[in-house]
């Protein structure tokens, strides 16, 4: 029998690109730099293929490496192992937020049940080690006082569990798809060359959602609907992705025009690679490929078709007749959110003033007093502001007001109130909005009502860091 290695090199595969409207536009990996120059119409494209495919290194480290420090957003753990860090309040909620929008599309929207599993397991198993060793060890390896002849792994991938789960499961072929839902820290222990802030480190938390269908054709309806539902939130997150298939021929000969229809839901060209043969247990799979500020990109959130597993780890459902028939498995992810804020730091380094998604940022408005006197209007303000779901901070710090300014500007504050007599008299704040250069008076009103309607479609918490500046501790600097 054939190793897996040995049959991946018995594959054939050829690249191109697809445009919306079914284009195919051959790529010629020798020449890529050279002669393709119609390619420079797909530059994001280009820039995945040398990074993703070819292996090509931008050999600089991206800023966000710096500035989600700088932001007070994430630092280095020095008391943990490399590739794992600290979440300051900031970066928290920032996470935090990504996971509830990763929830809100796994519950809500595709309407999944959600689960939770051990992180630790038995590298004996032995669903768990065929499924492991195609990682190529990339494991953390733990020893228990009470079996110390025995070796345990943290989870690197979400099947672990949840395999086993469904495998002592029940299952009809009325209840399919069969939709499933967790979130949990996952442990990889990458090669400490390869770790690069947030883009690859070794601890991360990961939204896994795996459709469980009858046959090929459910399983592909199946496909489409994630493929839309993971769209969307890259595109919430305002950040540069390209979108990468990898396909074997006769699949893709097959379902070409449904491959064009979620290119023009995405409104993106795609990277094709047909693939002669299955290399792997998939006959389709895509990923969105990030694009980070220098010329590198990491995967997010990605969608496996897989047409082989289901009978080996023994998930099985009773069709019409009684007979227990192996499920047809769509393995995806929405992407390490560790990863997403890494994108969304990189997407803001692109922008002539940067700045976070407004639902994202870790505050909305800061009131800024032009002295003490004016100090309890602007906490009313806050708490008005408050109690309509905009986050919100008072900078009572003992500094000039030019200086508060100029601090909440350096955190990308998105709105900046001055408060003075003119603001108590008349009731119209002075507004600095990130990235436009003219103040702009409004009411309050006014303001809420706009901050409201950009981040009403999505997910909301109140920041858990003290309102008052003047209370809160600093955590990098």
């Amino acid at each position: 029998m054939k190793t897996r290695e040995e049959i991946a090199k018995s594959i054939k595969s050829r690249f191109f690109i697809l445009t919306q409207n079914g284009n195919e536009i051959p790529i010629d990996l020798s020449i890529i730099n050279e002669k393709q120059e119609f390619l420079r119409e797909y530059p994001e494209l280009v820039k995945v293929i040398k990074f993703e495919v070819l292996g090509e290194k931008p050999g600089k480290v991206p800023p966000s490496v710096h500035l989600m420090q700088k932001l007070e957003l994430v630092g280095y753990e020095a008391a943990s192992d490399s590739g794992h860090f600290r979440f300051y309040p900031k970066g928290s909620l920032m996470l935090k937020l990504l996971e509830d929008w990763a929830e809100e599309i796994a519950i809500k929207r595709l309407g999944a049940m959600q689960i939770e599993t051990p992180i630790l397991y038995d590298w004996n198993h032995k669903s768990i080690r065929s499924q492991g060793e195609s990682f190529h060890e990339r494991h953390y390896s733990v020893k228990v006082p009470d079996h110390k002849d025995k070796e345990f792994v943290l989870r690197f991938a979400g099947d672990f569990g949840l395999f086993c789960m469904l495998g002592d499961s029940n299952i009809s072929y009325k209840q399919l798809p069969l939709r499933v839902y967790e979130f949990s820290k996952s442990f990889r222990y990458e090669l400490r060359g390869g770790l690069v802030g947030l883009r690859r480190l070794r601890g991360f938390s990961m939204p896994d959602v795996h459709s469980f269908c009858s046959d090929i054709e459910q399983g592909w309806e199946e496909y489409k609907e994630l493929y839309r539902s993971y769209s969307d939130l890259a595109n919430a997150t305002e950040t540069e992705y390209a979108i990468i298939f990898r396909i074997v021929d006769g699949f893709y000969m097959k379902h070409k025009n449904q491959i064009l229809e979620m290119l023009q839901y995405s409104n993106q060209p795609a990277i094709i690679e047909v693939l002669s043969d299955m290399k792997h247990y998939w006959a389709v799979k895509h990923e969105f490929q990030g694009i980070d500020s220098v010329g590198g990109a990491c995967q997010v959130a990605t969608v496996q078709l897989d047409v082989m597993d289901a009978e080996k780890y023994g998930i099985t459902y009773t069709d019409e007749k009684g007979k227990e028939v192996g499920c047809i498995i769509c393995h995806s992810t929405i992407g390490a959110l560790e990863r997403w804020l890494f994108l969304v730091l990189e997407s803001a380094m692109k922008m002539e003033v940067p700045q976070f998604p407004l639902w994202l940022s870790p505050e909305h408005v800061r009131f800024i007093p032009v002295s003490e006197e004016y100090l309890s209007h602007a906490i009313r303000l806050a708490s008005e502001f408050y109690d309509k779901n905009i986050r919100v901070s008072v900078d009572d710090r003992q500094l000039t007001v030019g200086k508060k300014i100029r601090l909440a500007s350096q955190e990308w504050t998105p709105y900046i109130v001055v408060v003075g007599q003119r603001e108590v008299d008349m009731g119209i704040d002075t507004v600095k909005k990130r990235g436009v250069k003219n103040d702009i008076s409004m009411t309050s009103e006014q303001l809420i009502k706009e901050i409201s309607l950009s981040i009403s479609q999505m997910p909301f918490r109140h920041s858990t860091f003290p309102r008052l500046m003047s209370k809160r501790p600093t955590f990098y600097g």
